[in-house]
């Protein structure tokens, strides 16, 4: 199908403290980003650390060597740039997109934050305000609340099981000198790779990062994540009763890691049900005539059907949802997802459906190489989750999935003994959580 995928020209040199650093030439706009990534998220944690990686992300903005708090967002602001920075269950990332003439403050402005954070004490207990209150803040989803029970019941060893958020007591309780240890022990140039993407020279580009990076020490290897999730056995259940608005029913299977090759048949698996996932920073593709849409949305049982397939560093999971209609029983909901998901199991997609599902796949690649911010998300992210080596041959394998392929893979994973199945009840005074 088509032409294969595009030139991507992803070119990769490595510091001699193992900073690698991923670059991507763009001319047709002057604009660069700059992105660090870092190899580590809540998966790193443990408990009584739980939110550590996020609570991090959030102190590397309040103040450096170079740019004191409240500065990064102002020098990027003042040059007409956009800047953020997000916590993953895999990795957490920074980035600046700048002006090209302007790039040199996004290399700054990262090499201060990989070295030279200070975690001023007065700044860490004036972040876990705002750390607790986000937190709390997630609580009022019922959305958010019933991915949390459904994951702390689909694992119960793995670090998977807790939120990026982490748990409130864990946050009250962790002190300056865990986060700074924390810091220390995962923002090591050998723990961490740049990408950068635009318009730019790149052997200057490079000279600049060994100037700006070159110097600082390797850090020690972080600890290994040596935790490995026992089999499931039989469904698993979780109901959720408390004040909200509409019902949720969501449905997880326990999926195979990202290296593994049956992720390329769940990820058709998952467009076939509800249309292609975003890639990087790029939206999702189609949905509207998807086999849940069709099932659940136009038939008024629900107003939003989803399928997703987490592929990540660690086996994880591969779910299906709905919020129900208003006056829809939830059970009935339920049934008819659960009845969408079988009928994959029995019957392959159609070649219509599977060609149509490759067609929105390669639209979601295409879109996530649209613009150098898109660039640098979808390069850094495959590099943190499985290497970014799969993009080169990412569309082919998706092109060579075959129908007995989906039919295939669903019979291995979407299995009664292999599935987690919450659902959100909303009750007018509030309850509790049934297992």
């Amino acid at each position: 199908m088509g032409d294969g995928p595009p030139p991507l020209g992803i070119e990769e040199a490595t510091l001699d403290n193992g900073l690698k650093v991923l670059t991507v030439e763009r001319h047709t706009a002057p604009v660069v980003t700059v992105w660090a990534w870092y190899r580590v998220g809540s998966r790193n944690e443990r408990l009584g650390l739980t939110g550590a990686s996020h609570w991090v992300e959030h102190m590397l903005f309040k103040g450096g060597r170079e740019f004191g708090k409240g500065e990064i967002f102002k020098q990027v602001a003042k040059h007409g740039g956009v800047n953020n920075g997000f916590t993953h269950y895999d990795f957490t990332a920074y980035f600046e997109t700048l002006p090209a003439e302007a790039h040199d403050l996004g290399l700054r402005i990262e090499a201060d934050r990989m070295a030279h954070a200070l975690f001023d004490p007065a700044e860490v207990e004036s972040e876990r305000t705002v750390i607790i209150s986000e937190r709390e803040g997630a609580e009022n989803n019922p959305g958010y609340l019933l991915g949390e029970e459904l994951s702390a019941t689909a694992f119960r060893e793995h670090p998977y099981r807790w939120s990026v958020l982490g748990y409130k007591d864990d946050l009250r309780a962790m002190t300056r000198d865990d986060l700074h240890g924390y810091y220390r022990t995962h923002y090591a140039p050998n723990n961490a790779f740049l990408v950068v993407a635009g318009d730019f020279e790149r052997e200057r580009l490079l000279d600049r990062v060994r100037e700006l990076y070159g110097g600082m020490p390797r850090g020690p290897e972080p600890p290994h994540v040596a935790i490995h999730e026992p089999p499931q056995r039989a469904e698993r259940r979780v109901t959720l009763r408390q004040a909200g608005g509409a019902a949720l029913v969501h449905a997880a299977f326990r999926v195979p890691e990202v290296t593994h090759g049956d992720v390329y048949p769940l990820l058709v698996a998952s467009t076939v049900l509800s249309g292609a996932s975003g890639m990087g920073m790029g939206g999702g593709v189609g949905g509207r005539t998807s086999r849940l849409h069709v099932a659940l949305v136009r038939s008024e049982l629900a107003s939003n059907a989803y399928a997703y397939c987490m592929a990540s560093l660690d086996p994880h999971l591969f779910q299906a949802g709905a919020t129900v209609r208003h006056g829809v029983d939830p059970a009935r909901v339920e049934a008819a997802l659960l009845a969408e998901l079988d009928r994959l199991r029995q019957t392959p997609p159609t070649d219509q459906e599977l060609e149509k599902a490759r067609t929105q796949i390669h639209a979601a690649f295409a879109y996530a190489w649209d613009s150098v911010t898109g660039i640098g998300g979808v390069v850094g992210s495959s590099e943190a989750v499985g290497g970014y080596g799969r993009l080169v041959t990412f569309l082919d394998r998706i092109d060579g999935v075959t129908a007995a392929d989906v039919q295939r893979v669903a019979g291995q994973y979407f299995r009664e003994a292999n599935r987690t199945i919450a659902c959100f009840i909303p009750t007018p005074a509030g309850g509790g959580r049934d297992a």
